[in-house]
């Protein structure tokens, strides 16, 4: 049974009175609701129009991204030329959803074109451009290569493509360094000087601008672009980059896509994990993305874009068990990973720590950055997880809430062979000998930039439901319009006072199944991972509760169910 975890409970900022009571009119909702519409920046009407049907008739200029026209040229150049052309992408979900975008689309739409694509391999040539692939490539003819989901920091490799006569056109969505690749183009917002309106594509994303602007320039239809957006989806879901602006549009129409059935890959992987329609983002990073990942964890990232380029449902669902049996041994390597990361923070006392840095140089290097999230869920602590690969130290971090992961890399880029990521998730590699001051170095940093509390795990709360009544099937409709959830959009949470339990229930020693009840209204409630607080609401004491809500349909019968995220006893 999971012990009682003691979380913060943090309330959003109260927006103005005048400004909830003014939208609530303007588009005829609740006050809790259109206090957290006006807590997102949803306003006034045109903004809640916006936010409600997202249109990929909103989509942005993709010509407004530096180095755009000059990226669009080279590539008609190559297609007009029939150039050799190699579609690079690195080996997570972004990057072969990508690959998958740019490779299926171009092949289809020209044919003539030697189009190829090139993941490299994880554990011979680590993440991005490798002079590996590099090599490949000359030998092969091959004078154009088109990177996605990498490439902003590899200027060594780069400069060596160039000395072999190899164009570059970089996709990517990482930050850059101040000195920048010598590509042909680099497509990526982040640049300090690059004027695109919305910084947080993904790096599937930065790869459909760059067609959405071939389209234009070469007059295509948009209908076999359009038909891709489940790639999309996929990638915004799996690579946690903000579901806001752009990325909205994208994931919601993606997702439409995804539930459509129409790509063979999807739709066997969603069959063999059991995923019910509709999928939704929840589906796609517990069900869908583990699997796709797992290819490049434990055996080689192409074949998950065989997958997802599959033409018939056999070969589909071929490539879909073997993703199903690297799953479940990626489980297996996972569970045994995580318990003895546990027991070094334990022996070693690294628990009263700032941060977590642990090394072992038998750990499975596909699988570090999963147990570095294992770990944090014990601890809540920055956390990186590294092993051994040749002759360096190479491994994954993760990092919690208030603790920007990639600044504190940087500030450690003098111990660093390499590195690279964003706030909450990051790679690096280092020489064996620069351990010891790396971790003593990493842990000044953390220490010096949280506090005690940071290290509480936190639930930010959106808004408090007075009274249980409030949730009745019209809230959840609207509700549910405002997915899809993820960052910077999640799903509301709702803090409830004084209520009691009824008819609790233990599912399988773990979770807890009951009603919670105010005054007239009763409602369905379940907590995962939860029944260490059966004592806590099992006396029909009132408690406090904070959770989300959603719809449960069993055998037919529809009711709303509240999700408990934690349980508090109540002080009044």
């Amino acid at each position: 049974m999971k012990p009682i975890t003691l979380y913060r409970w943090t309330f959003k900022p109260e927006p103005e009175t005048e400004n909830v009571e003014q939208l609530g009119k303007a588009i005829n909702i609740n006050p809790v609701l259109a206090k957290i519409l006006v807590q997102r920046q949803i306003a006034d009407y045109d903004t809640a129009k916006s936010y409600f049907r997202p249109s990929l008739t909103e989509l942005h200029d993709p010509f407004l991204m530096k180095n755009m026209e000059i990226a669009v040229l080279r590539l008609q150049k190559a297609i007009r030329s029939k150039e050799k052309v190699v579609i690079y992408g690195d080996y997570d979900v972004d990057g072969t959803t990508s690959v998958a975008l740019v490779f299926g689309f171009l092949k289809k739409i020209y044919p003539h074109v030697d189009w190829t694509f090139y993941i490299p391999n994880r554990y011979k040539e680590g993440y991005g451009i490798s002079f590996q692939g590099i090599d490949w490539a000359s030998e092969n003819g091959f004078s154009l290569i088109i990177s996605l989901d990498c490439g902003i920091k590899a200027f060594e490799t780069i400069s060596y493509a160039k000395q072999k006569n190899i164009d570059f056109i970089i996709c990517d969505h990482h930050l850059p360094d101040p000195q920048l690749p010598p590509a042909v183009a680099i497509l990526d917002a982040k640049q300090p000087d690059c004027t695109y309106p919305y910084k947080h594509l993904s790096g599937c994303g930065v790869g459909f601008k760059f067609l959405q602007a071939l389209s234009i320039a070469e007059n295509l239809p948009f209908d076999e672009l359009f038909r891709h957006l489940d790639l999309l989806a996929l990638s915004i879901a799996a690579d946690i980059v903000p579901i806001t602006g752009e990325n909205r549009i994208l994931t919601y129409h993606g997702l439409l896509q995804l539930n459509d059935n129409h790509r063979f890959g999807t739709e066997a992987l969603a069959e063999l994990a059991g995923l019910r329609k509709p999928i939704d983002i929840s589906s796609i990073v517990f069900g869908l993305a583990p699997r796709i990942n797992v290819f490049g964890r434990l055996n080689h990232a192409k074949t998950a874009v065989e997958l997802l380029l599959s033409e018939d449902m056999e070969t589909a669902r071929q490539f879909s068990r073997l993703a199903n049996q690297y799953n479940e041994e990626r489980q297996g390597y996972d569970s045994l990973t995580t318990e003895e990361a546990i027991d070094m923070i334990e022996k070693n006392g690294w628990q009263k720590n700032y941060s977590t840095v642990l090394f072992k140089a038998g750990w499975n290097k596909g699988i570090v950055g999963i147990v570095a999230s294992r770990c944090i869920e014990h601890y809540y602590r920055p956390t990186i997880i590294l092993t051994q690969a040749d002759d360096k130290i190479v491994g994954s971090a993760r990092s919690v809430s208030n603790f920007d992961m990639y600044e504190a890399l940087t500030q450690c880029r003098d111990l660093l062979d390499q590195y690279g990521g964003h706030h909450h998730a990051a790679g690096l590699a280092m020489k064996p000998e620069k351990l010891p001051e790396f971790r003593e170095k990493f842990e000044k940093i953390a220490a010096s930039n949280l506090r005690p509390e940071d290290l509480i795990p936190e639930i930010e709360i959106d808004a408090e439901v007075p009274q249980l009544s409030m949730l009745t099937f019209q809230f959840l409709k609207i509700l549910h319009q405002m997915s899809p959830f993820g960052p910077n959009n999640m799903s509301p949470v709702f803090v409830s006072r004084n209520v009691t339990a009824a008819n609790i229930k233990t599912l399988k020693e773990k979770h807890l199944r009951f009603y919670v009840k105010q005054g007239n209204t009763t409602l369905e409630a379940i907590a995962f991972q939860m029944a260490a607080y059966f004592n806590i609401i099992s006396y029909g004491k009132p408690f406090d509760v904070c959770y989300t809500v959603a719809e449960s349909n069993f055998l037919g019968v529809k009711s709303i169910q509240l999700t408990i995220k934690d349980i508090k006893p109540s002080n009044r």
